[in-house]
């Protein structure tokens, strides 16, 4: 099932999309700069693009970690994204309350993978309309994804994304296995895959999350060859200062390459 969003059309088998952007909103600046940047380059390589950055990051792993500018000052600054650079928008919600007031402005409401089971939160994010991108959880096997698509579709939406972002693989590891995708895309929903969080090492620096970005184009790699409709990068101007999820953000300077190389996989296959 293809999703239309905006002048485009997600999962049709025709043209790739990517969901990219910086982990955390840090500042104006940095948004403005990865959004024109990405969108110049997706343009070129003719690939949908939608712009993703979190105003809130919720699960971090110690409470002196930066999380973001929060709800209303974050919606603000992804509107103006929005509105500058002419982009679909996808931003995480954690809480049913902000499925509402997040919709206004995200196009894609997405579901964190810890809160991916949360009754109430899918069912708030379906009850807008918006499309709703699930992250199955690190906890889960694909097969299990079905009775979360159920809760949206039983809200009355069927404008449904899922993504695979890794599974846990004993302590401070994550394993990508690609017959996720596969399974999940027997669901009939466009399937995701997190290049990104899935080279996360989860709290392996004590009170941070560790992680390796060098495998990040193998990964991406490797889930177009297996059908994924869609790809999900954290990209960042300067990653090594990141405030947030440094370690596994691409740069900005390699997104280029890294989706032309992903671009051709995808048409390799689809032909």
């Amino acid at each position: 099932m293809a999703l239309e969003l905006n002048n485009f059309l997600i999962g049709d088998n025709k043209k790739l999309t990517i969901l990219a952007g910086p982990c955390a909103i840090e500042s104006q600046s940095i948004l403005d700069e990865t959004a024109d940047a990405l969108k110049q380059i997706c343009q070129r390589l003719d690939i949908n693009y939608v712009f993703k950055s979190s105003f809130d990051k919720a699960n971090r792993s110690s409470i002196n970690s930066f999380r973001g500018p929060g709800m209303e000052k974050g919606l603000e600054m992804l509107k103006l994204v929005k509105d500058k650079y002419n982009l679909p928008i996808v931003t995480d919600i954690h809480t049913p309350e902000q499925a509402k007031p997040v919709s206004e402005v995200a196009d894609i409401l997405q579901i964190p993978a810890f809160l991916c089971r949360q009754t109430d939160l899918l069912v708030a994010a379906g009850q807008t309309g918006k499309i709703v991108n699930i992250k199955k959880g690190q906890f889960l096997a694909p097969e299990q994804m079905k009775s979360l698509v159920q809760k949206v579709v039983d809200s009355g939406n069927n404008k449904i994304m899922l993504t695979d972002r890794g599974t846990t693989f004993g302590y401070n590891n994550l394993v990508s296995d690609f017959r996720s995708i596969m399974i999940m895309k027997e669901f009939g929903y466009p399937v995701v895959f997190d290049a990104t969080h899935s080279v996360q090492m989860p709290g392996s620096n004590g009170d941070s999350t560790g992680g390796d970005r060098r495998f990040v184009p193998l990964l991406a790699n490797c889930a177009m060859a297996a059908g994924a409709d869609v790809l999900f990068f954290e990209v960042h101007p300067n990653p090594d200062c990141a405030l947030c999820d440094g370690p596994n953000m691409l740069s900005l300077k390699d997104a280029e390459k890294v989706f032309a190389k992903c671009k051709e996989i995808f048409e390799v296959v689809r032909k």
